[in-house]
């Protein structure tokens, strides 16, 4: 089998497990909280405790890649996860699932960023978006089933079996990258900037939990607002960090590439709504609509279905019409079937709230493969591994603050968060859709020439400045 098709494959393995884990989870959030005696919307902090993790250890892993090896690293990763995944399973307490979703999240910290680095580093640019349309194909198997599945066996056995199911994947996984992955990494490894990874991991980490802490209480608490306030200073102390040393370890000047800037800052709102969906969907069919988890995850899963649909023919879009023209108008339609889940009403025909999530699973498909892909448009080699963590962090964090600010807007519409009212539900959908959909602003000063490569569209001119329009 080529190179270009059976390395996507493999990296999947690890995209598989941290999917079907994620996407398994948020169908069975409100059995857990029964089970640990808490709030549904309590446990929005065992989403964005895995994702806030994921964003503060990521920075290191590019390092550790280039310093130890990427094979290594990624083998590393997913045992931590696999094992992480088994003590979520164990948890008898709120506090136990938090403090193991955040080893899950330091274990997809490393894994996920580290598998598209091998991708990146291994496949020619010009076949880069086919080969992660082939590593994306396989991790639709997450999504799809995870929904159902999780669903199921959360219903008829216990919800542990839905951590648990990541064992057999992370040990097929492991076993198939020490066979087929070569040992790539870098021959010059820059030196660890600490100073900056405290920074920036406490940052992140402070500003984050202590948002959620706000979310959660529902007041502005002294210890809360304290935390909050000082990881924002953190982070701000980072950039001016940042700007003096020779090797940062969150790279800012990336942020002077256009592509990439868009990729990041685009991709960042765009996210919001992305990591607001998941969350808000299924506890709207149990909570509101009265639904088992078994058939929320029924129907939520056609997301997932619409999604490896336009994956199989994502690359022929972006040669028909280019980066510029999909990433605005595909947004916009993305956005709008996010906001029309707000339209859902108990007495809605399931085949009805089916074909929306469908579309809207097809369109955000379409959207992050043109995201991934143009960010690294312009990216030299020696920046990979720089980049492919950069924009990994500002997935993950915009995808947790679209929880949490989900979470946020069902406090303040409810009378509390043991009974969230369906109308909580359909106005938060309205207003992550619109939030969401600012994003084309960033998507419009494109040039029509951006990635124009990468999408096949014949041979341009690469100096950066015509990545956007002036």
């Amino acid at each position: 089998m080529e190179r270009r098709v059976i390395v996507p494959l493999i990296v999947a393995f690890a995209l598989v497990m941290q999917n079907l884990d994620s996407s398994a989870l948020v169908t069975s959030l409100p059995l857990i909280a029964e089970s640990l005696n808490e709030p549904p919307l309590r446990l929005h902090m065992a989403i964005t405790g895995y994702m806030l993790a994921f964003a503060t250890f990521l920075p290191l892993s590019g390092w550790l890649a280039d310093r130890f090896g990427a094979r290594l690293i990624f083998r590393i990763a997913m045992a931590i996860f696999t094992v992480a995944s088994v003590l979520c399973g164990m948890s008898s307490t709120f506090e136990e699932m938090i403090f193991y979703r955040i080893l899950q999240g330091l274990g997809g910290a490393m894994m996920v960023p580290v598998g598209r680095l091998i991708l990146v580093r291994a496949v020619p640019k010009a076949e880069l978006v086919s080969a992660m349309a082939l590593m994306g194909m396989p991790t639709i198997i997450g999504p799809v089933v995870g929904p159902v599945l999780g669903g199921f066996v959360a219903t008829v056995s216990s919800w542990r079996w839905i951590f648990w199911m990541n064992v057999p994947v992370g040990i097929l996984g492991i076993i198939l990258v020490t066979l087929f992955i070569e040992d790539v990494r870098e021959t010059n490894v820059r030196p660890f900037d600490w100073k900056g990874f405290f920074l920036s991991g406490f940052g992140l980490a402070a500003a984050l939990f202590g948002m959620d802490a706000v979310i959660a209480k529902n007041s502005l608490d002294p210890l809360s607002v304290t935390m909050f306030v000082s990881g924002i200073l953190a982070l701000i102390l980072y950039v001016l960090h940042a700007k003096r040393v020779l090797h940062p370890i969150l790279d800012l000047s990336l942020m002077k590439i256009p592509t990439f800037r868009c990729s990041v800052t685009g991709g960042t709102i765009f996210r919001i709504g992305i990591g607001a969906n998941p969350f808000l969907l299924p506890l709207m069919l149990q909570e509101g609509f009265g639904y088992s988890p078994f058939q929320a995850g029924v129907v939520t899963c056609a997301s997932a279905a619409g999604a490896f649909g336009m994956r199989t023919i994502a690359k022929r879009v972006l040669r028909k019409y280019g980066f510029r023209k999909v990433l605005i108008w595909n947004s916009l339609i993305a956005c709008l079937l996010i906001a029309a889940c707000g339209l859902f009403e108990p007495t809605t025909p399931q085949w009805v709230m089916m074909a929306v999530i469908f579309f809207g699973g097809v369109f955000r498909s379409l959207e992050f493969t043109a995201l991934s892909a143009i960010a690294f448009a312009d990216v030299e080699s020696p920046q990979m591994s720089h980049a492919t963590s950069f924009q990994q962090m500002a997935q993950r964090l915009s995808m947790s603050f679209g929880v949490a600010m989900s979470a946020f807007f069902l406090h303040q519409l409810s009378y509390d968060a043991a009974h969230v009212p369906v109308s909580a539900f359909q106005i938060t959908f309205v207003l992550i859709g619109v939030i969401s959909a600012t994003s084309i602003w960033t998507f419009w000063r494109l040039s029509p020439d951006a990635g124009a490569l990468l999408a096949g569209r014949g041979k341009v001119e690469r100096g950066r400045t015509r990545a956007f329009r002036s």
